[in-house]
């Protein structure tokens, strides 16, 4: 007979524990669910969770199974409703919503005249009980920092479990005090085990789902303020720390995340602080805090949570921070820390763990920005450096070569040597005096031209030059010192090696969005993968800064031509 009933009564408790699941599914869509996500419960979120939850303790009334010991004793859920409301809203809202149960249990039980039994009175005060010592769970959790602990179904179905049994034990009390204890105990043997499996079961199993949707909402929302983080960085950058662009970043992450505080430093000094506290906390003073320091020594995540480590600024004594959250910038690359993150939050107020794992996002983000600036700042350095070793790259033997045939012509044709005289200073003055990595076509052009005069007096009728530039193309931006290196290489290995008349043409076209320059000699001396240094610098010069889509290409007829082309992209200066 026991077996029966225990089955007769515990299917449909299972039943009404699947309807306040999907109830509280339905209650994790609403704005309240959020407030409670991110631990910031206003006063009319409780209100809220009080209506809801006491509304559960009412339903679970409603849909009860009567006992068969005693029409005044039921087998029902409205366990879940209270334990849920004190669990989720602390010990006030336990109380009202159990309060509230217990009141409509013994009401909705009770004739107008008739009086209250003491099963009534029993089942109403321990409903309030229920809401209450939930409560006080959720207070203790939080004060000790263990606010996830809520969540976890194992935790959760052991206290739903042990504060059903202080429900038991209080109906035998009262029957017990009535002496009805005998009733009692059957009523309890009959209705307490599938009560207590059915209401344990059913509020692990809501507080199971209400942490996936939560993990869900933090993810979505962590990714959301990353992204936005990210946007709105996007043109700062970080070549190396500096105050100026830290500040920026750190404004940025403390409007997004809505933490207290937010500070950024170098392994040595405070370089932005952004928030509560800011008046005391300067940017360019050296890092006094031992969380800081702890964090670049061991390369590892600080957390001072401000329970069980309490946060005490080192520069205020009366400082409102109260917890910090501090994450090493790291350098993967050369296993170094440059710097820390640090997220505040103010004294008696949690940390978000949505902000836990985005200080974590914005970090990296950080040291991927730093980084980054870090290299192309490398890039902008490379490309200065191989700029200036181009124009100190001049062959000696050319100077040479220039003041000995000038020498000879200034006795015979002395407006001649006059004219190669300007050329040639023209030539040195471009390799001299440009400070800019870019030029024209126009003036690229100019700088042949002053070369080519001068060889073309050296090799007298055996050079001939062929220009073919279209004028709509001489204003276009390009990479100083590109053509003539590679105009010198055509005669010096091309050219100068021929018994007859060398030809060099220096040719431009349009091609689609780029620029093709071609220098083609008639000599077809070039043996594949006879590299030349000088061009192959400019090769990487020209792909470091438009990609690789761009350079030079060489092709070869032997002892027929050689056509050295350069596609850039089209581009005015």
């Amino acid at each position: 007979m026991q077996d029966f009933l225990f089955v007769a009564h515990i299917i449909p408790l299972f039943q009404h524990a699947l309807v306040f699941l999907g109830l509280a599914y339905l209650f994790t869509k609403t704005p309240v669910f959020t407030a409670l996500v991110n631990n910031s419960l206003t006063l009319p979120d409780k209100v809220i969770i009080y209506l809801v939850f006491s509304g559960f303790c009412m339903l679970g009334t409603s849909l009860s199974e009567f006992s068969v010991q005693s029409e005044d004793a039921i087998a029902n859920t409205r366990a879940i409703g209270a334990v849920l409301g004190g669990l989720l809203g602390g010990p006030v809202v336990g109380f009202f919503v159990g309060l509230t149960g217990g009141i409509h249990r013994i009401w909705s039980m009770t004739g107008v005249s008739a009086p209250i039994s003491y099963i009534d009175l029993a089942c109403g005060v321990a409903t309030t009980y229920e809401g209450l010592f939930a409560g006080f769970v959720h207070h203790y959790l939080s004060r000790k920092g263990k606010i996830e602990s809520l969540f976890s179904p194992r935790f959760i179905w052991l206290m739903a479990f042990t504060i059903g049994l202080g429900h038991v034990l209080i109906f035998l009390l009262f029957g017990w005090s009535a002496d009805d204890a005998e009733l009692a105990w059957r009523i309890q043997q009959e209705i307490a085990l599938p009560m207590l499996l059915a209401n344990s079961a059913g509020v692990a199993l809501i507080m199971y789902m209400i942490r996936e949707q939560k993990r869900t909402c933090d993810e979505l929302s962590s990714n959301a303020i990353a992204l936005n983080i990210a946007n709105k960085t996007a043109s700062i950058t970080l070549p190396r720390f500096s105050e100026e662009s830290a500040q920026r970043f750190s404004e940025i992450i403390h409007q997004e995340t809505r933490v207290a505080a937010v500070a950024i430093t170098n392994r040595v000094r405070l370089l932005a602080f952004t928030g509560e506290g800011a008046s005391h906390h300067r940017p360019g003073t050296t890092i006094s805090s031992k969380d800081t320091l702890k964090s670049i020594e061991k390369n590892s995540v600080v957390f001072v949570d401000g329970i069980k480590k309490i946060y005490q600024c080192q520069i205020d004594p009366n400082c409102k921070l109260g917890s910090a959250l501090v994450i090493p910038l790291r350098d993967e690359a050369h296993n170094e820390v440059l710097g820390t993150i640090k997220l505040y939050e103010v004294k008696h107020r949690l940390f978000r763990n949505i902000n836990k794992t985005l200080g974590e996002s914005v970090a990296q983000l950080l040291s991927n920005r730093i980084l980054t600036g870090r290299y192309e700042r490398q890039r902008e350095l490379r490309l200065e450096d191989q700029y200036k070793l181009l124009t100190t790259q001049v062959n000696p033997h050319f100077l040479y070569n220039a003041l000995t045939t000038i020498s000879h012509i200034t006795r015979k044709q002395p407006e001649r040597a006059r004219d190669l005289l300007h050329h040639l200073s023209d030539f040195f003055r471009k390799n001299l005096e440009s400070s800019a990595d870019t030029t024209t076509l126009r003036e690229e052009l100019e700088h042949v031209v002053s070369y080519l005069e001068i060889e073309k007096a050296r090799f007298e009728n055996r050079l001939e030059v062929v220009m073919n530039v279209p004028e709509n193309l001489r204003e276009q931006c390009m990479p100083v010192f590109t053509l003539q290196p590679i105009v010198e290489n055509a005669i010096k290995h091309g050219v100068s090696e021929l018994i007859g008349v060398g030809i060099v043409k220096v040719c431009a076209k349009k091609d689609g969005g780029d620029l093709i320059l071609s220098i083609e000699d008639n000599a077809g001396l070039y043996v594949e993968g006879d590299h030349n240094g000088i061009g192959l610098k400019i090769d990487e010069r020209i792909k470091m800064r438009y990609g690789p889509d761009y350079g030079i290409t060489i092709l070869c007829e032997m002892d027929q031509w050689t056509r050295v082309t350069i596609r850039l992209p089209l581009q005015k200066d």
